[in-house]
C-alpha cells in the first residue's frame, strides 16, 4: 500500500510492495491539526515518531517575547526524525502551518521496522542524512545569501521537494506559507520579504497567487539563487546499494 511516507521514502531507495506494506501497517490511525496548533511542544518525551500525511508543518524555537525561528518546513511524507524516540526530550517544537493530517509510528514499531528490513534501515538513514543537509543549506543561506538569494532558495527547494513526492505540477506547486512565516523562516522582519517578493516579481521570476507558486523562469531564479539541487540527494532514488535491492512493484 502506497502512503505519503513511503512516496517519500523511495527517492533514497527503491522499495518494493513489502517494504510499502510494512510502513503502512506501522502508522497508527491520523488525526487532524488546525492550523497554527502545536503538533508537538518543546520538552516533550519523545515515545513516537511523527509522520506528515497531509498539509505543512514546521520546526520551531520561539523566545518568550514571542520571537520565532522557523527551523524547517515539513511537507506530505515528511518524518519528523526517525531516530527522536532515542532522545530524553524534544528540543524544539513542530507546529501546524496549514490543516495537517498527523499520523505517529510507536518506538517500538519503528525500531522493529528498521532491524527487520535492511532497504527500510538504509532508506530511514538516508532520509535523516538528507535533512540534516537541508539544514546546513539552510544555515549557509541565514549566515551568507543575500535576502533575495535566501528567498529564490526556498522557492526552488520548495519546488524540488513537492515534485519529489507527486505535488508539483510542472513549474507550479502549492504556496500556503504568509509572509510572517518567510519572515521566520529566512531571518528577515515581513516589510523586508514584502520587498523582496516585489522584486523578484517585478523581474519576472515568479508569481506568487492563490497560495500556489508559479516558476516562470525556472533557471534564472535557481542562477539567483545559486541553487543546486544535489544537497537534497533525491537521485539515490534510482540506486540500491548492492545486496539492498527491492523487489519490483
Amino acid at each position: 500500500m502506497e502512503t505519503p511516507l513511503s512516496r517519500k521514502l523511495r527517492n533514497y531507495v527503491p522499495l518494493g510492495p513489502v517494504e510499502r506494506d510494512m510502513l503502512a501497517e506501522a502508522l497508527e490511525p491520523a488525526r487532524m491539526v488546525e492550523p497554527r496548533a502545536d503538533i508537538v511542544e518543546e520538552g516533550e518525551d519523545p515515545r513516537s515518531v511523527n509522520v506528515i500525511q497531509s498539509g505543512w508543518a514546521c520546526r520551531y524555537r520561539q523566545f518568550e517575547d514571542g520571537r520565532r525561528q522557523i527551523i524547517s518546513l515539513l511537507l506530505p511524507g515528511d518524518c519528523c526524525d526517525p531516530h527522536i524516540f532515542l532522545l530524553d526530550r524534544r528540543d524544539h517544537a513542530i507546529g501546524a502551518l496549514t490543516p495537517v493530517s498527523i499520523a505517529r509510528i510507536g518506538a517500538t514499531a519503528m525500531a522493529e521496522l528498521m532491524s527487520r528490513n535492511a532497504a527500510l534501515d538504509l532508506a530511514f538513514h538516508r532520509e535523516a542524512l538528507a535533512a540534516s543537509a537541508i539544514q546546513r543549506e539552510w544555515t549557509v543561506s541565514l549566515g551568507r545569501r543575500s535576502g533575495v538569494e535566501r528567498l529564490a532558495h526556498l522557492f526552488c527547494e520548495l519546488h524540488v521537494r513537492l515534485s519529489a513526492v507527486g505535488l508539483a505540477d510542472g513549474t507550479s506547486c502549492p504556496m500556503p506559507l504568509t509572509q510572517p512565516d518567510l519572515a521566520d523562516a529566512l531571518g528577515q522582519t515581513t516589510v523586508h520579504i514584502n520587498r523582496t517578493l516585489q522584486d523578484v516579481r517585478a523581474a519576472r521570476l515568479l508569481t506568487l497567487k492563490s497560495r500556489r507558486l508559479t516558476l516562470l523562469d525556472p533557471d534564472g531564479l535557481r542562477r539567483l539563487a545559486k541553487f543546486d539541487p544535489s544537497y537534497l540527494h533525491l537521485q539515490a532514488s534510482r540506486v540500491a546499494p548492492r545486496g539492498l535491492e527491492a523487489p519490483g512493484p
